[in-house]
């Protein structure tokens, strides 16, 4: 008999994975709370390094799906979980009910409540704005040309202690480069500020477009971390913000404050983390049984992992990422 595997999350890690385990010969079954695929692919214009459209990305991915035949399921979520003679019997939000031979948790990440961090102002003042904001200004082409300045905050609820998020979450530094670059694509005489804690340029290609963005398009780089932020009458933001390398505070106007917000986990893992009973890093991401050979693998038999539902990456490592599951999947299948 044909054995079965139910995906949850209909991201990029799920989607990947669909595929390649249904072209191997199992029948799987992708479960979406939402109501297409492609998770927070959806909500980004062009990705890095090389600007690629996310649209198209998503678009081929949701083609492979359909053409290897996988079953998916929108506008679900799991309410129950019963593991009966090996098998676990997963009731849905709409009172279906799966039969799942094993378990792939693929349910991504939430980006970083920008309202959390008070002395930024988003939500408060209209010219503050995170990079998923202006993502979607991009993909809609709003972008106003009067703009003459703009600063870009880095670690915008990452390594930082006071929002109980120590880790780094990977993207946020060339998520900013490639912001800058494309704002100053389209507003040639614009200034662009970026204030950084450390450029972490650690994927191929990466590097290179950080010099580009110095060299070619001459947007600044300043360590420091902006303390607060205000409006003035005329609804620009001045900020404060020390530059740590020349030790010295600096002050400016602003005419957008854009806050590169980070990953958290996503409600989602945490609620699926606790019906499975898997076990969880104090980041809140699920915690695979081992950091190398086995990050796919949760400490129950049959339940598996991939993507930012382990940590947060780019888009690149999250497809690698869900391969490394089917592999893993298919190992226990056969036994």
């Amino acid at each position: 008999m044909m054995k079965s595997v139910v995906i949850i999350g209909g991201g990029v890690a799920g989607c990947k994975a669909a595929v390649e385990l249904a072209s191997i010969g199992y029948r799987v079954t992708v479960v979406e709370k939402e109501c297409s695929l492609g998770g927070n692919l959806n909500n980004w214009d062009r990705l890095f390094p090389d600007g690629k459209r996310a649209s198209c990305l998503v678009d081929a991915l949701v083609s492979d799906v359909e053409k290897r035949g996988v079953t998916v399921l929108t506008n679900v979520e799991p309410e129950k979980v019963e593991l009966i003679d090996d098998c676990y019997n997963i009731l849905l939000s709409d009172k279906g009910l799966l039969k799942a031979d094993a378990v792939l948790i693929t349910t991504g990440f939430t980006t970083f409540n920008a309202q959390r961090k008070e002395e930024y102002g988003y939500g408060i003042y209209r010219n503050v704005i995170t990079s998923v904001d202006l993502e979607n200004i991009f993909a809609a082409n709003l972008l106003s040309r009067e703009i003459g300045c703009v600063g870009m905050v880095h670690c915008v609820g990452s390594r930082d202690e006071k929002c109980g998020n120590m880790y780094c979450s990977k993207v946020c530094c060339i998520t900013a480069v490639k912001q800058a670059i494309e704002l100053k694509q389209m507003l040639p005489n614009a200034e662009i500020f970026c204030f950084y804690m450390d450029m972490r340029m650690f994927g191929p290609g990466y590097e290179e477009l950080y010099r580009e963005a110095q060299e070619q398009y001459g947007i600044k780089f300043v360590r420091g971390r902006v303390s607060e932020a205000s409006e003035d009458s005329e609804g620009r933001v001045a900020i404060k913000v020390e530059d740590t390398l020349v030790g010295r505070p600096m002050r400016m106007k602003l005419d957008r404050l854009v806050l590169m917000v980070g990953m958290e986990p996503s409600p989602g893992t945490n609620r699926l983390a606790k019906l499975f009973g898997v076990e969880m890093r104090e980041s809140g991401f699920i915690r695979g049984v081992d950091p190398h050979m086995g990050a796919n693998i949760t400490n129950v038999d049959g339940v598996f992992v991939a993507g930012a539902a382990t940590s947060p990456m780019n888009t690149t490592d999250t497809i690698n990422d869900a391969c490394a599951a089917v592999l893993q999947i298919d190992k226990y299948l056969r036994k």
